[in-house]
């Protein structure tokens, strides 16, 4: 049985306690058997160890380990922070070589845990793109300028800001936490949580992609931490080692964090709830629009960066349902080795049917989908899984009036809002304009239209989000050059912006060198 101890200024932390994996097969196949065994072992109870059910074990962090985490991170940040960027980029490319070199193993930790194969691949994939030599190479520009001026040597730099804690998310939590680490390459030290149902993956992803890259570029011990643990934010609240605190969450318990990092002197980075608006223009091309929007339906919609509303102009409003309700019918659950599978269970249940009778009480039409499923696609009234599900709300104004519309919807439902028809073009595209930037959330906005005029005006004047998608496959995917992660509003609260980690964990300072001569 794979097993890992907390890791902490370099050293293996060990425990007579431990966080049991049981594998989501299992789960799916007897959840009362599978979580009977995982609370015996939990619970200290000699058996089972050997049971194929289980995965893994990751050692549970006392409250002293912890602190000792806070403590080497401390320790190793000066050392670390006065490493050369040159030393940082090279770490950038070392983790990016062992992303692919453990690729195969780290999909089936991923797997193990639930996610399921195919957009643990694309997790990887997009890991890739935040440590391409593209987005390195874009970051270390704005981490160091120099200028001359007068006789003088202006250097514009950004320092690192110390210490920073990563609280990865349950929904996603293996790619997050090295999207987290990544504020090592700006010379922070980092330490990070990997959060007690699902800490396998966040384990393996440090100690065999994070920290070896590390040892490959001399990094002092403590510049990287992982320990598994209850919630630990009021430890890295209270702690004087702590500079930065990145959190994953809703928005209401996230804007409230907030407030608790400022008011006790600490950088609050949020990656909070995403409501990402689509836009399917009259001349749009449908095949790539509705490959994109059915991204909405990825991990059962349980994911901050797909699409979660869509506008569909009048003209083509009807075949773009029409397309969508075939797409949609094609993607079943299954389990999460099985190859294909795109949907996971939901907790959510209860929210989906009380916003989905809201909407249709509301006046919005099902299109497709509304029931429970079991893991084998069969409709029931206990099963784990949702049918991915597509409302059509007519009239923009009034939109919002309905929750499956105004808020995050962590389901796999999309509504798509058909405006008002009679109006021009032009003014159609204001009222759109202004719906996109309205939104309260402010992660993704994506468009597709064949004409460039429409595409310039509708580039131009979307203020609200961290990236804009325009004419692509993929409404989630990442790129180079690309932030993965960040926007605005709810999505990522008064400081919320596209967020490159690099440049986020950092902060400005200028510097005037004039010759004593």
């Amino acid at each position: 049985m794979r097993t890992f101890p907390s890791y902490v200024a370099g050293k293996d932390v060990e425990s007579d306690r431990h966080v049991y994996a049981i594998s989501a097969r299992a789960a799916l196949e007897d959840t009362f058997g599978a979580l009977s065994l995982k609370r015996r072992l939990e619970a200290g109870e000699s058996g089972g160890e050997d049971d194929p059910r289980v995965v893994g074990r990751c050692a549970l962090a006392d409250p002293q380990t912890v602190q000792q985490a806070l403590a080497a991170a401390a320790a190793a940040q000066p050392e670390w922070g006065r490493t050369p960027l040159r030393t940082r980029l090279r770490l950038g490319e070392a983790i990016r070589r062992r992303l692919v070199a453990t690729r195969e193993e780290f999909v089936e930790l991923m797997v193990a845990e639930g996610r399921p194969r195919t957009p643990s691949y694309a997790e990887i994939d997009g890991l890739l793109h935040i440590f391409s030599e593209q987005t390195l190479s874009w970051c270390a520009e704005l981490l160091h300028r120099e200028f001359s001026h007068d006789g003088r040597r202006i250097v514009v730099r950004r320092r690192p800001d110390g210490v920073v804690c990563v609280a990865p998310p349950q929904n996603a939590p293996h790619s997050n936490a090295i999207y987290g680490a990544a504020a090592l390459l700006s010379g922070n030290t980092v330490v990070i949580r990997a959060p007690r149902s699902l800490p396998l993956g966040v384990m393996y992803a440090i100690r065999e992609i994070i920290a070896p890259a590390l040892d490959e570029v001399g990094a002092p011990p403590g510049t990287v931490n992982v320990v598994c643990g209850p919630p630990m934010l009021d430890d890295w609240l209270a702690s004087p080692h702590v500079n930065d605190i990145i959190y994953f969450g809703g928005s209401e318990k996230g804007l409230a964090f907030q407030n608790d990092c400022i008011a006790a002197g600490k950088k609050p980075i949020l990656e909070l709830a995403g409501n990402d608006c689509a836009v399917v223009w009259r001349d749009a091309d449908l095949d790539v629009a509705v490959r994109a929007l059915t991204e909405a339906f990825n991990a059962s919609g349980q994911i901050c960066n797909v699409p979660n509303q869509v506008v569909a102009h009048p003209a083509i409003a009807d075949e773009l349902l029409d397309r969508l309700r075939v797409a949609a019918g094609q993607i079943r659950p299954g389990y999460p080795d099985d190859e294909g599978v795109e949907l996971t269970p939901v907790l959510a249940q209860r929210s989906f049917f009380a916003v989905l009778e809201e909407a249709l009480a509301g006046g919005a039409q099902l299109v497709c989908g509304g029931r429970q499923l079991e893991v084998d696609g069969s409709p029931s009234d206990t099963g784990y899984f949702l049918e991915p599900t597509v409302v059509r709300v007519d009239g923009l104004a009034r939109s919002r009036e309905l929750s499956v519309v105004r808020a995050e919807t962590f389901f796999p439902l999309l509504p798509v809002v058909v405006p008002e028809p009679g109006r021009s073009d032009d003014a159609l595209l204001e009222d759109v304009l202004d719906f996109v930037n309205t939104n309260a959330y402010g992660l993704r906005n994506s468009f597709w239209s064949a004409d460039e005029a429409v595409v310039e005006r509708f580039v131009g004047g979307v203020t609200n989000g961290g990236v804009i998608k325009v004419n692509d496959e993929s409404h989630s995917g990442f790129f180079p050059y690309l932030p993965s992660h960040g926007g605005t509003g709810l999505t990522g609260g008064v400081f919320g912006e596209a967020s490159y980690m690099m440049i986020r964990t950092t902060h400005l300072q200028a510097v005037s060198l004039r010759s004593g001569s």
